[in-house]
């Protein structure tokens, strides 16, 4: 009787540890995931390997809660392209990209919050002067963090906010007047 229960415990011992050993090293949760970044198209969106079931196909990611000067909005658009660019890293880089309640957009971008080093790169362009914070519903999760880096930047007169040479028409009026 007293080496049955043994042996019981060593088999269950054993298969918890088996469990164990399968599970990913470095899961991420569900609203997460690791991509390589093939490019940065702007200083808003990227175009990303490792989606879902099919690594080698090419993703857009639109950064939620930014919007960025366009690239013809000289010299805003380059620059706000060139940090994302320095955020990231030359050759295909590893970012992780944290999704909120709507996954896509109207024309079928992935909407993320992306993230590298423990940095998030969408505060990190506003907090540089690079995009504006634009809330956009029902993905709040950043908000308050977004604004609060928007206000320094202006405060701090980075970026767009440069009182020498300030951005005078925001991205979406830009877009609507040019495009």
């Amino acid at each position: 009787m007293f080496l049955g229960n043994w042996i019981r415990k060593i088999a269950i011992l054993a298969c918890l540890l088996l469990l164990l050993s399968c599970q990913g090293k470095n899961q991420l949760p569900n609203n997460q995931a690791q991509v390589k970044v093939a490019r940065v198209v702007s200083g808003q969106s990227l175009e990303v390997l490792g989606m879902a079931e099919q690594p080698n196909l090419i993703s857009q990611v639109r950064l939620v809660g930014i919007d960025a000067p366009d690239l013809r909005q000289r010299p805003w658009g380059e620059q706000a392209k060139e940090q994302l660019e320095n955020l990231i890293g030359s050759g295909e880089q590893l970012v992780t990209l944290e999704f909120d309640l709507e996954a896509k957009d109207k024309i079928g971008r992935t909407l993320a919050y992306v993230w590298k080093n423990k940095i998030l790169l969408n505060e990190e362009l506003v907090k540089q002067g690079n995009a504006l914070f634009i809330a956009r519903s029902p993905n709040h999760k950043y908000d308050q963090r977004l604004e609060r880096a928007q206000q320094w930047a202006r405060l701090m007169g980075q970026g767009i906010w440069n009182p020498e040479k300030p951005m005078r028409l925001t991205p979406a009026e830009f877009r609507r007047q040019y495009l």
